[in-house]
């Protein structure tokens, strides 16, 4: 997923905001979804992406915040998801160089 949304530490990066990517992998067992061909029995990928962005539009200093706010977002959300990684990247950070992104991964695995 792309965003453009305004996360950083320093205000300047807020107020400009930067190109962000967000690259997310769901665990939740499908089984019932495989045999009623049914949206109610997966994990919607609009709903997804709707979850996502809403939290990637609220600023926050660390990229660390933003993935925490979104996987709180996708497991209130969806409860069936035991498992999940997210990656987020911001694309060419403010430091002085030529840096391609600056990224952290996430991995979340939860009890059902």
């Amino acid at each position: 997923m792309r965003f453009y949304a305004c996360h950083g530490v320093s205000l300047q990066e807020r107020c400009v905001g930067n190109d962000f990517r967000v690259n997310l992998t769901l665990w939740a067992p499908l089984e019932k979804a495989i045999r009623t061909d049914n949206l109610r029995d997966t994990i919607c990928y609009a709903t997804v992406f709707s979850l996502v962005k809403k939290e990637m539009d609220a600023p926050s200093q660390l990229l660390e915040h933003v993935a925490g706010r979104i996987l709180r977002s996708l497991k209130e959300y969806f409860p069936s998801i035991t498992r999940m990684e997210l990656s987020l990247s911001k694309m060419n950070p403010p430091v002085g160089g030529e840096v391609h992104s600056a990224s952290i991964i996430l991995t979340e695995t939860y009890r059902q």
